[in-house]
């Protein structure tokens, strides 16, 4: 008896090792979030979507970030990620530099940015922050950044950018007192903590663009692709709930030129101060 009930845990961890073996020989991809906030807040939003997306398309799907905005880019710049959700002024560079192509969109979606200050701060109108330091997560953040930046300066209203990494660093800053207002987007503010977001105020909403793009690195073969966007899909049709974090209800197909309204801002360097570093160690590079 003892033999048999031997020979049954080795037959079981042989098969629970088959099992394992089984679903590590799928193919992998790496799929790199813009840190917009924190990678453990990310990691909580995201993680089930990339979850069920692995189950939909037969991928493993692996989440991944950066410590902040900077960095992000310069991973997009090395390739690094096999898919990536990126903002839309990103998309129209990283196309051009690393050949990243747009699968996807959120669908019935335009990309805003917002202005917020504290709930008891005297601000009443754009003017009074003439001359103020104002917070922004960096410098190539588009809605929360480049957009209101640039708005602010259409209206000869003259800051000073304080970039402070991520837009939940925003919202702490400005709730902190420590910067009478700061940008960011409807996404990220809904998701603030609540007790952060319960003491701020949006005073200010710029027009709105083409949103982030979901896009895939020229490693991925046309239908590797096409079965991912499938999968999503699939995912935003019978698991809404997996995109109610995210803040999305579903997504439409992508073409290049989706972002064109973006590349008719002529952003430079300048405006967006991009960065490149070859030597940084990606997550998959």
């Amino acid at each position: 008896m003892r033999f048999y009930l031997l020979i049954a845990a080795v037959l079981q961890i042989t098969l629970s090792t088959v099992g394992t073996a089984a679903a590590d020989s799928r193919e992998s991809f790496v799929f790199g979030i813009v840190p917009q906030q924190s990678a453990s807040r990310l990691a909580q939003a995201w993680v089930p979507f990339m979850e069920r997306l692995s189950d939909v398309s037969g991928y493993r799907i692996e989440f991944a970030t950066a410590k902040d905005i900077p960095t992000f880019e310069a991973c997009l710049a090395k390739g690094a990620y096999d898919i990536a959700y990126m903002n839309p002024y990103h998309y129209t560079v990283f196309h051009d530099l690393a050949g990243y192509q747009a699968i996807a969109r959120v669908r019935d979606k335009r990309l805003r940015g917002i202005l917020v200050a504290r709930k008891d701060a005297s601000l009443e109108n754009l003017e009074h922050l003439s001359g103020n330091a104002v917070a922004f997560p960096s410098p190539a953040a588009f809605g929360a950044s480049v957009i209101p930046r640039a708005e602010l300066k259409a209206r000869g209203i003259d800051i000073s950018p304080n970039y402070v990494k991520s837009h939940d660093s925003v919202y702490r800053a400005v709730a902190a007192g420590l910067m009478p207002a700061g940008g960011g987007v409807m996404r990220t503010f809904n998701n603030v903590p609540a007790d952060i977001r319960d003491q701020l105020k949006i005073v200010y909403r710029t027009d709105g663009y083409t949103p982030h793009a979901f896009a895939v690195s020229s490693r991925m073969n046309g239908a590797q692709s096409e079965a991912l966007f499938e999968a999503m899909q699939q995912v935003a049709a019978n698991d809404a709930q997996t995109l109610q974090p995210l803040g999305m209800k579903g997504f439409v197909q992508a073409a290049n030129a989706d972002w064109d309204d973006i590349r008719a801002l002529q952003l430079t360097q300048n405006h967006t101060q991009i960065v490149s570093n070859e030597s940084l160690q990606c997550h998959s590079g």
